[in-house]
């Protein structure tokens, strides 16, 4: 990647939560990093310091000579930092007013305002972390679990990289025998060199598999899973968001149809971070208010992932119940049978053979059976993964719509090869895919992309 003059500036940016709080962190990154620190710190020369250590003094205002914050520098030297670049740090006290101030006399000293994720940018353009590590930085930043922070750090760590560029390596191995048969045609080993590129790629293509496989997990432990809870009016949906998140965000009453919209909330069960959403009752209603409800409810439904559907299993299936059955039919979900604490009319096993899903019978109210269900909720969607922070997980679109690219160009090598074309029109997917690989980690991704991507991350990051 290419780096323009900028990028080898000196910046800076405020690293923590804009707020009140013990403390602020202001960072700088960049070759003059430790000499604009020294002229607005009084307390020790930080150009003669040693590199890692911290300091004590004072930021003073080298024009009006005034004291700005009592504070710890930081001063940590090129290239064992995670720029590769000097790096200083000041920790003020965390107040909005002293932090900007320190900034704005950062600034007005030489540096310059960082971009969105430009400290990580500049650890990529530097060879300190591939773009999947840099995605991970992120991924640690937005955990929503601990399974999710786990799965992170194990990206951090380099374990797609490694993987990535194995694959790479194994496709590149094979291109050079490619090349050697084309400069060479005197051996005449189109055949022998055909199949080669057949086999690597049938190789690579299982990897790839394993990797996209795990896409969908992935995909959940960094965004959340939408999640629903639905059905009819007074069914206990209000009970469970208020157990699953362990509040009273919901209004819970004996009255039929007190949610009226749908609430939101974020929250871990079992390692499985889900959005829920807990709807308003599904019913005909003449209420103009209520059908407003229903009607968010309802498209609430299409997009979730998971639902939670609420069945109140101490009396027989009404016309509505059987119609949210039908209307969920084609989603991943849980059926569940309430308040078997006053009597069960639905059996489990009659209901899993007339819906072909997973029920299970609770007393929300009673909380009985709670675990249970998030046992099942944990199953669901983690079956086969039974330790995910010892995997290596695809964890977002620009991974796995780039694997499944490399695998398309894969797939037409075997089919040309196959079909008798010739290996250098062949040649042409298989270094495709080799180039496309190269996208996920960065290694020939094209600075649009780079760009975009670092633009997505907060400021000081």
């Amino acid at each position: 990647m290419a780096q323009t003059l900028t990028e080898f500036d000196t910046i800076a940016a405020i690293s923590t939560p804009i707020g009140e709080g013990g403390i602020s962190i202001v960072r700088m990154s960049g070759e003059d990093a430790v000499k604009i620190a020294n002229k607005v710190f009084k307390g020790a020369n930080l150009t003669e310091v040693s590199t890692h250590t911290i300091h004590y003094g004072h930021i003073v205002d080298p024009e009006s000579k005034k004291v700005i914050d009592e504070a710890m520098v930081t001063v940590l030297r090129a290239p064992k930092t995670f720029t590769r670049e000097d790096i200083v740090e000041v920790n003020c006290h965390g107040g909005i007013v002293v932090t900007n101030h320190i900034l704005q006399l950062l600034l007005a000293n030489g540096a310059r305002m960082a971009d969105p994720g430009e400290f990580t940018k500049r650890a990529f353009v530097n060879g300190r972390i591939d773009l999947t590590q840099a995605e991970s930085v992120m991924d640690i930043v937005r955990a929503k679990t601990d399974k999710a922070r786990q799965v992170a750090v194990g990206q951090l760590a380099g374990g797609l990289l490694e993987k990535i560029r194995a694959m790479r390596k194994e496709i590149l191995d094979t291109l050079a025998n490619v090349e050697v048969n084309i400069d060479y045609p005197e051996y005449d080993a189109d055949q022998i060199t055909a199949d080669q590129m057949a086999k690597t790629s049938k190789d690579v293509i299982a990897e790839i598999d394993k990797l996209l496989n795990t896409a969908q997990e992935g995909t959940i432990l960094r965004n959340g899973l939408a999640t629903a809870i639905v059905g009819q009016p007074n069914v206990g949906k209000s009970s469970l968001l208020n157990y699953l998140t362990k509040s009273d965000k919901a209004i819970v009453t004996d009255v039929a149809g007190t949610t009226r919209d749908t609430l939101e909330e974020y929250v871990s069960v079992k390692g499985v971070p889900l959005k829920l959403i807990d709807t308003a009752g599904i019913h005909h209603t003449e209420d103009k208010v209520e059908k407003i409800g229903v009607e968010r409810s309802q498209k609430a439904l299409q997009q979730a992932d998971l639902v939670l559907l609420l069945l109140d299993g101490s009396k027989n299936l009404a016309d509505e119940d059987k119609a949210l059955i039908e209307e969920t039919k084609n989603k991943k979900r849980i059926i569940i049978l309430n308040k078997m604490d006053i009597g069960q009319k639905l059996n489990v096993q009659e209901m899993k053979k007339l819906t072909n899903s997973e029920v299970i019978s609770t007393s929300i109210l009673k909380q009985v059976n709670l675990d249970e269900l998030e046992n099942l909720i944990k199953k669901l969607f983690f079956s086969g993964i039974t330790n995910s922070n010892d995997q290596i997980l695809v964890t977002n679109q620009r991974q796995s719509g780039l694997l499944a690219k490399a695998k398309k160009q894969l797939e037409d090598v075997i089919s040309a090869v196959e079909d008798g074309v010739p290996v250098d029109i062949a040649q042409i997917d298989f270094n495709g895919a080799w180039d496309t690989l190269g996208e996920i980690t960065g290694d020939s991704a094209p600075d649009e992309l780079i760009n975009a991507l670092f633009s997505q991350f907060c400021l000081g990051k």
